[in-house]
């Protein structure tokens, strides 16, 4: 008998479900009766406290359209991993593997992003058979071309700014769309080229103020009575990413304003004169079901993690590299982050027409 766990872990996204189906399907069509499927509640949390399910076949059905996650997820920073809590005297690895060798599991699925495949990578080193999955909206896992959940997130952010553009024009201001990514910016760029933004900033690339609001006069003297800014939430200006570390760290921590956005709009309007307005559709770009493509590579992703568990192949990620789906070495996933080159074909193309990056 087969004896496999799945669990989800950090944010949510779309595609989770139609992950999970992916995996069981092909477990199920391989194994037949010969294998049970764990679910893990609430990501590592649950491995750490021993919370789970033998799962059935009916389980996985009709959930390859269905947000969230079926097993509940939970944050568990990788940095506090080691670290035993002074309260419950709990060492958390150890629980870990306690309740993997309590299931009798022969392999851990996970899916997550990049803090879960730290984890992920630690229980592999520890001895434990693992493959994961890459989850996450940001699309800065390293060692592969695309995570499920992006393209979804960058549906619902594109139709935002659409949404922006007729409430923009039809009252002259400037709108500030703010989308998530706090260390990289490929939601930020894909949904601000796909909605037509006439200003992107993201965090690989540092803004002048001073250009932003150049820009926006630019457009003011062209005729254009509006102007619309993608803005990613780790958008971050000149003068604050030439600090040292620490120094930039508490700059950004001491921001006197909700978000970002809200002092570029403050800055904006104060030089302009010209009506600026925040907007942050934040866990919206999350939610809701999986469009068709994060149906298409869950599915993919979830056949190919099944493959690597039937052939135990162990200590894997799926990734999708030049349009194929390949097994990735954890080792090589755990600890990078795959950020927006600055030197891009897509940024270059944004730039050859008129799009600003306040650089």
């Amino acid at each position: 008998m087969k004896r496999v766990g799945i669990l989800t872990s950090g944010g949510d996204c779309q595609g989770l479900n139609s992950a999970i189906r992916g995996i069981a399907k092909g477990l199920y069509e391989y194994y037949g009766k010969n294998v049970e499927i764990y679910g893990i509640v609430d990501g590592y949390r649950g491995l750490i406290h021993g919370e789970y399910r033998l799962m059935q076949p009916e389980d996985f059905s009709g959930i390859l359209t269905r947000g969230g996650t079926i097993l509940g997820t939970s944050r568990q920073p990788f940095k506090l991993m080691r670290v035993v809590d002074e309260e419950t005297s709990i060492d958390k690895v150890a629980e870990m593997k306690k309740h993997y060798a309590q299931m009798k599991l022969d392999c851990l699925a996970i899916l997550g992003g990049n803090g879960t495949h730290k984890t992920a990578n630690m229980l592999s080193e520890e001895g434990l058979n693992v493959v994961t999955l890459p989850k996450t909206i940001d699309n800065d896992i390293w060692g592969t071309d695309v995570t499920f959940g992006f393209q979804s997130a960058v549906d619902i952010a594109t139709h935002v700014i659409d949404c922006i553009h007729t409430t923009a024009t039809s009252h002259g201001r400037v709108f500030i769309v703010e989308c998530m990514g706090h260390k990289a910016g490929w939601l930020t760029l894909n949904a601000g080229i796909a909605g037509g933004a006439d200003i992107i900033l993201i965090p690989e690339i540092p803004y002048d103020i001073n250009k932003v609001i150049e820009c926006i006069k630019n457009r003011t003297k062209s005729g254009k009575t509006f102007s619309i800014l993608a803005v990613a939430e780790g958008a971050v200006s000149k003068e604050i990413a030439e600090m040292p570390k620490k120094q930039k760290k508490e700059a950004i921590a001491n921001l006197m304003y909700p978000s970002i956005s809200y002092k570029i709009a403050h800055e904006i309007e104060e030089a302009t004169g010209q009506e600026t307005r925040v907007t942050v559709p934040g866990h919206f770009q999350r939610g809701g079901s999986p469009d068709a493509y994060d149906r298409y590579i869950t599915t993919l992703f979830g056949a190919a993690a099944a493959k690597l568990i039937i052939k135990e192949k162990y200590g894997f990620m799926t990734g999708m590299v030049d349009g194929k789906v390949v097994p990735v070495p954890l080792s090589e996933v755990a600890g990078k982050l795959k950020e927006v080159p600055t030197n891009s074909k897509i940024i270059k193309a944004a730039k050859d027409i008129g799009i600003s990056f306040g650089d």
